[in-house]
């Protein structure tokens, strides 16, 4: 079978699930025995979202070959459980530095440079590059068509319709109805223009994926098949779904995974969605509830900790419960309201980030949930901080502190890394992407992952000094998971608390809604159990 591709944009307006259907397509085409591979495309000039703040683009999702990534990833990742890559998450910035550094090489034999050809080749390199690794590659356009720095995307996934077979490749369009209250109607003409838009590029859209609130009335399907010129069963309804995870079930109902199949002359149409069904019934019986406090830095736009959250969602759907996830400002805690503030949660959680803004809340949320035997788990910064208290409130080293806040401190139990002394440039230069870690037996790692050897990934300059290393176990607070060199701490636990762990990497990563990183899985149980 050839490779099939298939192109998501988006219409009227951002933010309406494109990353969502394109990652409940790829579940539903997996499911039915395909291997699919999903893409995002983003227009803007950034190399990568690596040196963006976390308010301008939400996390950084980072995959196993250390890529810094859009956090659409991470939903495709979560759905259709495949482990994607670096040139699975592509920007303008990324293409135009490629063909600068072609150009500079003397690759174009001294041709005038220009967007067509040599930017849109650039792009059509990267959709072609899983040929040999997919039978399905389904790249999603970020932003909203019509926007100026898209442009060179849209006209290669053009040519991509004219160089390949018209069976392996579909167009499936993105778009709003919005529902108007004092009419009482769904309104269908930004959709018609979205569309009208898209084909002024030469891309006719084989489906509409129609975010409404409401279900479509025939009238309305009917209009937007005759104006959009589209058959009308492939006027595909995107409703708000109970959960995320019921989304591919949603639109399987609807017609959309049967739609791609026989446009693209698939021969496995039938939907194989017994074990999504199975989750999706588990996520709907769950009994009982816990709450989780998230404290954290970047709270102005939840979706910063966007893993976070949904991997600990996943945590409650293994352990049968809901879990409530209270985003907390950490710059807001404090020695005097930290019981108030935290003392109605079932287990703290203290995430990754970046800067002295906020440091010295979670500094104070750590110190509740140790003193106060609140299950904990930290996460990369988080487990930083979890040494950092233990140094001054156990080991009474008042100005312990990271290197990363503060460069006059006596006692830098955080520092920087030996490989990141000589870098200069912050983009793509810090210890990204999986690295393996030994776990010590008799511990509380070992009972969570039941095993020595793990992989988990990273996204860190700073880390445990060693030097401190002997005083910090003999008070308690001891390494249990190491890099298989010993050099570096992954893992920390205190041993004189019910659950308190903290990691140097980022477990959120490689959590899916039916195989929870086993981390979470644990943290929720232990939040479970302090609840009775």
């Amino acid at each position: 079978m050839s490779t099939k591709y298939i192109f998501i944009t988006g219409g009227v307006v951002s933010g309406l699930g494109k990353g969502i259907t394109a990652s409940s397509l790829g579940r539903l085409l997996k499911n039915r025995g395909y291997k699919v591979i999903n893409q995002k495309f983003d227009p803007y000039i950034n190399v990568d979202p690596g040196t963006m703040s976390p308010y301008e683009h939400g996390e950084v999702f980072v995959t196993d070959d250390g890529a810094e990534t859009d956090l659409d990833l991470g939903h495709y990742e979560r759905f259709t459980d495949v482990n994607l890559n670096q040139n699975c998450s592509i920007s303008s910035g990324k293409i135009y530095q490629n063909v600068i550094n072609k150009e500079r090489r003397g690759d174009y034999l001294g041709k005038t440079v220009q967007v067509i050809p040599h930017v849109t080749n650039e792009i059509k390199d990267n959709i072609y590059s899983f040929e040999d690794q997919a039978d399905i590659v389904i790249t999603e356009l970020g932003g909203t068509i019509g926007d100026i720095e898209s442009l060179a995307f849209v006209e290669a996934i053009r040519q991509v319709g004219l160089e390949k077979d018209p069976d392996d490749v579909i167009y499936i369009h993105v778009t709003l109805l919005p529902y108007i209250t004092g009419s009482n109607e769904i309104k269908s003409k930004p959709t018609q223009h979205s569309v009208k838009e898209l084909q002024s590029f030469g891309i006719k859209p084989d489906i509409l994926v129609c975010r409404t609130e409401t279900e479509i009335p025939e009238e309305i399907r009917e209009k937007l098949a005759l104006f959009c010129n589209v058959r009308p069963e492939n006027v595909i309804p995107n409703l708000t779904a109970e959960n995320l995870y019921a989304v591919p079930l949603m639109l399987e109902k609807y017609g959309l995974a049967i739609a791609v199949c026989k446009k693209l002359k698939l021969k496995k149409i039938k939907p194989q969605n017994k074990e999504w069904e199975k989750l999706i019934n588990n996520i709907r019986n769950l009994s009982g509830e816990v709450n989780i406090a998230l404290v954290g830095k970047y709270m102005h736009l939840q979706d910063s900790y966007l893993s976070v959250a949904e991997s600990l969602r996943h945590g409650g759907f293994a352990n049968g419960v809901k879990v409530n996830v209270g985003f907390i400002d950490s710059e807001t805690v404090n020695e005097e309201n930290v019981k108030e503030m935290l003392g109605k949660y079932d287990g703290i959680l203290v995430p990754g980030g970046f800067g002295n803004r906020g440091i010295e809340g979670k500094i104070t949320a750590i110190k509740y949930a140790r003193e106060s035997n609140v299950p904990f788990l930290g996460i990369c910064l988080g487990m930083q901080m979890a040494v950092v208290e233990f140094c001054r409130n156990v080991l009474k080293l008042e100005d312990a502190n990271s290197a990363e806040f503060s460069t006059t401190t006596l006692n830098p139990v955080i520092h920087i890394m030996e490989t990141q002394k000589n870098i200069t440039e912050k983009g793509g230069t810090m210890r990204l992407g999986s690295y393996p870690c030994k776990i010590k037996k008799d511990t509380l790692a070992y009972e969570i992952y039941k095993q020595e050897n793990i992989d988990e990934r990273h996204r860190h300059r700073f880390e445990y000094n060693n030097n401190y290393k002997e005083r910090l176990e003999l008070a308690g607070l001891v390494c249990s998971g190491t890099s298989p060199d010993g050099s570096l701490v992954e893992i920390v636990e205190y041993q004189h608390h019910p659950f308190f762990i903290a990691g140097q990497f980022h477990p959120e990563f490689k959590s899916r809604p039916d195989k929870p990183a086993p981390l979470f899985r644990a943290l929720i149980k232990a939040a479970k159990e302090y609840k009775k």
